[in-house]
């Protein structure tokens, strides 16, 4: 009983280990992050990319005006009289300064912006929410999502540690290091603390870690569910091979057609 119960402590302290191992989080990255208060993001700044949708305003031309266009993975729309514009790149008001270029060469267009173009579904662009939550996988990034709001959609599960969230910027230089900071979930949302809910950026990770009471049971898991299995297929193939399982579930022997 007494070596049961080392055994035990020795498994908890090495699972919290590898756990707290596994962050490598510093407070000062998040100076890397932008806070929603302190910048200006619209949709007019928004870049377009495939599939993202627009829908098109021009009331004076009907041809066009309410036409949703899906851009292509070419990165093109295409209008019957128009012909192709490239969207891909290019903000919606640059887009639109395009549009009017074309539409002008075949009406007659009043006003300072006859043609406006809307984002109707953000589809393009994703940052990723992993580990404990209700939504794990990619999210879709509108340019206005921030760590709050997107740990509210995506709902950490009750094995979450939500007191260590782990908020990273990923980077693909080698000579440059990820930004990653933490945040307490649980005090943002029961307590008011916002100041650590700072502006995602496309490609952001948000991993949510179990419990170390969560991680200990699925290390259990993970080792009691092919052994269970294991020894379950070694007890059907004994069965089998004395004769007491036909492997069709019924048993052979004595009391007439399978019983």
């Amino acid at each position: 009983m007494k070596f049961a119960r080392v055994i035990s402590v020795v498994i908890v302290s090495l699972i919290t280990i590898s756990l707290t191992g596994c962050f490598s989080s510093h407070p000062a990255d998040i100076e890397a992050y932008l806070m929603p208060h302190k910048v200006d993001v619209t949709s007019e700044s928004y870049v377009l990319q495939p599939p993202d949708q627009i829908v098109v305003q021009c009331s004076e031309v009907p041809e066009i005006h309410g036409q949703a266009q899906l851009i292509r993975p070419d990165g093109k729309i295409s209008f019957e009289d128009i012909g192709e514009i490239e969207a891909a790149g290019r903000t919606p008001e640059q887009l639109a300064n395009i549009l009017r270029g074309k539409v002008l060469e075949l009406y007659k267009l009043e006003g300072d912006k006859p043609v406006d173009i809307r984002i109707i579904s953000y589809q393009s662009k994703r940052y990723y929410v992993l580990g404990q939550v209700a939504r794990p996988g990619p999210q879709v990034y509108s340019g206005r999502d921030t760590v709050f709001s997107a740990l509210a959609l995506t709902q950490p599960t009750n094995l979450a540690w939500v007191n260590r969230i782990q908020i990273i910027r990923p980077s693909r230089d080698e000579n440059v290091k990820a930004k990653i900071f933490e945040v307490n979930f649980d005090r943002m949302g029961a307590h008011g603390e916002q100041s650590k809910d700072v502006l995602l950026q496309e490609g952001d990770v948000i991993f949510v870690p179990p419990t170390i009471l969560a991680a200990i049971a699925m290390k259990i898991e993970e080792f009691i569910t092919p052994l269970g299995r294991a020894l379950s297929g070694a007890y059907m193939v004994e069965r089998a091979g004395t004769g007491g399982y036909s492997g069709t579930g019924y048993y052979r022997g004595g009391g007439g057609a399978g019983y």
